[in-house]
């Protein structure tokens, strides 16, 4: 494995001789034929479609560099390295620069997805070249959120995930949250679902976009109870995230479940699941519990969030105290943590307290 080519066909040659003497040799040097001229082959021609940003392309009609030659560093600072190694050396590739340019250009649906999902991967390892783009590359990414084709709109969506890790444009990304709720509320794909609720969870939502937020919780409750792991935790995160808001904790809690809600704290559950709904049960626990949330008589659905976690018929204190033994530790602590959020004021003696009893708590004696 670690020998040479030119080592391993002079090999090819030694055994050509010995073949050519044995019987059936013909089928034999036939096969030595095909494997040395693969192994003597061109890299193909380098065309318009998206590049690989490990390796700088050339032009149009010029052959690749063969594999050893990309991986050489520059010399002289002429060579044709790496798009990264350049840029470790204070060189600015123009990669993404062409990838941006060529979205400007008519492609087709799936070399605009390659496009940017080349664009996803340069944002990530070449920073500083990442961070020299403007507002308007921002847009150009944005504008094909209205592409027809989903895979677009994901990988549109992963490159504003991968911008928006960029201070200087978290902003810019922010006036595109409506258009991102929109999708995850109006198209059933939980690939698209997950790239959209990933880059919401990487940026601080603005006020103005809470309207928005109400309108698709129902759409979020109905993705936390689906069948993919990482869209239910990646929805659950939100949903934490917007509990801790006073002016929409009411409408998640008043918001519409099934009745198997329980079922995500089972302990057949996975790990990272469990954890992040634990989480989101002790923000919604604290947050019903806060004085100015007490002062007004909020009424909810028979089966509303609230009633399926802290109504008079919920079972959330047994499958919590299952979770107190759970193999991972970071969910017997939070479990714990929810345990602690749901007690009783009268359990705490006579100190102040913003708790309530409620007939879902842990009570004395039970």
């Amino acid at each position: 494995m670690g020998k040479t080519i030119p080592r391993f066909l002079e090999q090819l040659d030694l055994i050509k001789s010995f073949v050519g003497l044995a019987t059936g040799a013909g089928a034999l040097y036939l096969l030595y034929k095909a494997v040395r001229t693969g192994l003597k082959c061109h890299p193909p021609l380098c065309s318009n479609s998206p590049i690989c940003i490990a390796r700088k392309c050339p032009g149009p009609g010029e052959r690749a560099l063969p594999q050893e030659a990309s991986l050489r560093p520059p010399r002289g600072g002429g060579g044709k390295g790496l798009a990264i190694e350049r840029e470790r050396h204070g060189r600015d590739s123009g990669e993404i620069r062409r990838l941006l340019n060529s979205l400007d250009c008519k492609q087709d649906e799936y070399s605009r997805s390659m496009i940017l999902h080349n664009i996803t991967r340069c944002v990530y390892l070449l920073e500083a070249e990442a961070s020299s783009c403007t507002m308007d590359d921002i847009d150009l990414v944005a504008d094909m959120l209205d592409e027809k084709d989903n895979s677009v709109k994901i990988q549109a969506l992963n490159a504003l995930k991968a911008f928006s890790g960029i201070r200087k444009f978290r902003l810019k990304i922010q006036e595109h949250c409506i258009k991102v709720l929109e999708l995850i509320s109006t198209i059933w794909d939980l690939e698209l679902h997950v790239a959209g609720l990933r880059l919401l969870n990487n940026l601080p939502l603005p006020d103005y976009v809470h309207p928005q937020l109400r309108r698709v919780m129902p759409a979020l409750m109905e993705i936390i109870q689906s069948d993919c792991i990482l869209a239910q935790v990646q929805a659950v995160r939100l949903l934490s995230y917007l509990a801790q808001k006073n002016d929409l904790l009411y409408d998640i809690l008043n918001c519409q479940v099934r009745p198997n809600f329980l079922n995500l704290f089972q302990s057949s559950q996975p790990g990272s699941l469990l954890f992040e709904v634990l989480v989101f049960a002790e923000h919604l626990s604290e947050g019903r519990n806060a004085t100015h949330y007490r002062a007004v008589k909020w009424h909810y659905k028979e089966q509303s969030l609230h009633e399926a976690l802290f109504g008079d018929e919920s079972r959330l204190a047994d499958r919590l105290l299952s979770l107190v033994i759970h193999p991972e530790e970071e969910v017997q602590i939070q479990a714990c943590k929810v345990i602690v959020s749901l007690q009783c004021p009268q359990d705490l003696g006579s100190r102040p307290s913003s708790c309530r009893p409620s007939h879902s708590c842990f009570k004395t004696g039970k």
